[in-house]
């Protein structure tokens, strides 16, 4: 059977201490790391921020603690989550290969998309990453797990690819690596040095 992301998927995962991997502070210093990496290759503060796989909207509190003005709007794949948080939280009914097709009226400063790319098949990542590269102003946030890696938490429907295989997607809508999970836009490639990226490709 699918996985469901319902209201006892969240409790457990995310407010249950016994199963739960990450914090209010670790979520709060993680935020702010990837706001300044944006603001510092954008130049100016970020405007807005597109939330991929958000679930019930953790980024949304400590990214509006930074920029109160921010405007925030989050996608997720759960059926609870749209009912439960959609007009509070500003949080659309979307799958991550929908991106392929779903536009918005503008680009975005900063797109989020943490601890999603690892559950979804190939076919659904390149789909919509292909959004991500022709919505994205700023930098992405892929916060994505490997056989590199020693997964805690949710190891169901896990699928376990190596590194080269996601820069490899990423690179083909024009995402380039600058580190801690951060991937500069293809509007920003002229304006870093060469060794400013992670990952020099060939």
């Amino acid at each position: 059977m699918p996985k469901t992301y319902d209201r006892a998927y969240f409790d457990k995962w995310y407010r249950n201490s016994e199963h739960a991997v990450g914090s209010t502070a670790a979520l709060k210093r993680k935020v702010a790391m990837v706001v300044a990496q944006a603001e510092y290759y954008l130049g100016r503060p970020i405007r807005n921020v597109l939330d991929v796989g958000c679930g019930e909207g953790a980024w949304r509190a400590p990214l509006r603690a930074l920029r109160p003005g921010i405007h925030y709007r989050g996608l997720d794949a759960s059926e609870y989550v749209a009912m439960r948080y959609g007009r509070s939280r500003n949080i659309g009914l979307a799958t991550f290969g929908q991106l392929a097709e779903l536009r918005f009226d503008t680009r975005f400063d900063l797109i989020v998309c943490t601890d999603v790319l690892h559950y979804l098949k190939p076919a659904e990542i390149r789909a919509g990453l292909v959004g991500i590269g022709e919505m994205l102003e700023g930098i992405a946030f892929l916060e994505v797990f490997t056989t590199r890696d020693d997964v805690d938490g949710d190891r169901e429907g896990f699928h376990a690819r190596a590194p080269a295989w996601y820069l490899r997607a990423f690179r083909e809508v024009g995402l380039l690596s600058c580190g801690s999970h951060c991937y500069l836009g293809p509007r920003l490639e002229r304006h870093i040095a060469a060794l400013e990226r992670a990952q020099l490709p060939g």
